[in-house]
């Protein structure tokens, strides 16, 4: 590709989104490749043949042009960046803006979102820290472990799991949330419930990270939007109960990011700033081993809409349907590479249940990009 070809690519003002319209009311999708990270990415972008992604450590040094009518599957085709038509350069703004501060944090670095569980039934460690001294002392252990965040959840939403009422969600995460708070640390709340939201907010959390995208409770847009507090928007398809009953797509990546699309503009809408906000494709909930692995090799797209993007592949039964059957606690080399192909799609945090050994392989992967 020619320097004269990429110097005349001019990033639109336009507004950020997950597609474009072009003629005939078909959408347009722009997915970067030829990913490339460190000195390799500078050079790259220096000699005008690349584009930085999110503003960081990556490059992409082209991209494939997706397009379709609603609810059918996008057909992909490769493009140099010097060639995009004008719906296609609509989407750049996002791929291209940096991301640098996101609930406080520096995102140069990739984060770590420790897991806690204060279940007796969740699918990885059920029962292991259903107490509340039994749970602070583990998300200690994880900060100490080199979390950035500890995700405090108190309702399981592994498939089949049945729902927990608001009031005793409350009971199990707040005292814990207050806890490991009052210590300094950055505290997450996994809910779906905006009454539990509100609670672990006043209790000292600082993030609300919901598996409905703020959908799954009629009240939850505004009391997170009213908190202040950062979010995690995961896309899921159906419920806990049944969301892995028959889940299907037209095209899992393009229809998560009209997805996206739709929920941040409706957020938009109640005044909530994007800076707030993370996007979770949400691996495993509602989605059958094909969606994941396509969503795992095209995670690069969701960078369209200038939010930073968290994985959570820690533990998940795909590991075990694609390797030897294994049980959570035995899934730890899968999900460790699982992550690290995340990182190298750009994600900018990982949620895992094992941090020491995630924060290991995530320091050769620094080091490797430097």
């Amino acid at each position: 590709m020619s320097t004269e070809r990429t110097d005349t690519i001019v990033p639109s003002p336009a507004e950020r989104r997950g597609f474009s319209v072009a003629e005939g009311g078909r959408r347009r999708y722009l997915l970067p490749r030829g990913l490339l990270r460190g000195p390799a990415a500078e050079r790259v972008i220096e000699a005008g043949a690349a584009l930085p992604l999110a503003g960081g450590a990556f490059a992409f040094c082209f991209a494939e042009s997706a397009e379709r009518k609603p609810g059918e599957a996008g057909i992909r085709k490769p493009v140099w960046l010097g060639d995009l038509a004008a719906p296609d350069r609509a989407l750049l703004d996002g791929l291209l803006e940096p991301r640098m501060i996101w609930a406080g944090f520096d995102l140069l670095r990739p984060l770590i979102m420790g897991v806690v569980n204060v279940t007796p039934d969740s699918f990885s460690d059920g029962g292991d820290f259903a107490h509340a001294d039994d749970a602070i002392a583990q998300g200690v252990r994880l900060a100490e472990q080199g979390a950035d965040i500890i995700d405090i959840g108190g309702e399981s939403t592994r498939p089949g799991a049945q729902e927990v009422s608001a009031e005793e969600e409350i009971r199990r995460v707040v005292p814990v949330v207050r806890a490991l708070s009052e210590r300094g640390l950055c505290v997450s709340i996994d809910t779906r419930h905006a009454g539990v939201m509100a609670a672990a907010v006043a209790a000292g959390a600082r993030i609300i990270n919901d598996i409905t995208a703020l959908t799954g409770d009629p009240d939850s847009p505004k009391v997170a939007a009213k908190s202040g507090a950062a979010m995690v928007l995961m896309h899921m398809q159906g419920e806990p109960r049944t969301m892995q009953a028959d889940p299907h797509y037209a095209d899992t990546t393009l229809d998560l990011l009209d997805y996206f699309t739709e929920r941040l503009a409706d957020l938009r809408n109640l005044g909530v700033d994007p800076a707030r906000i993370a996007l979770d494709p949400g691996i495993g909930f509602g989605k059958k081993d094909p969606h994941n692995l396509l969503l795992l090799q095209e995670l690069a797209a969701f960078q369209v809409f200038g939010c930073p993007v968290l994985l959570g592949v820690s533990r998940k039964s795909f590991v075990g349907r694609l390797s030897r059957k294994e049980p959570p606690k035995e899934r730890l080399a899968g999900s460790l590479a699982a992550g690290l192909a995340g990182l190298d799609q750009g994600v900018q945090i990982l949620r895992v249940h094992d941090v020491a050994e995630t924060y290991q392989a995530r320091a050769i992967w620094v080091a490797m990009g430097r």
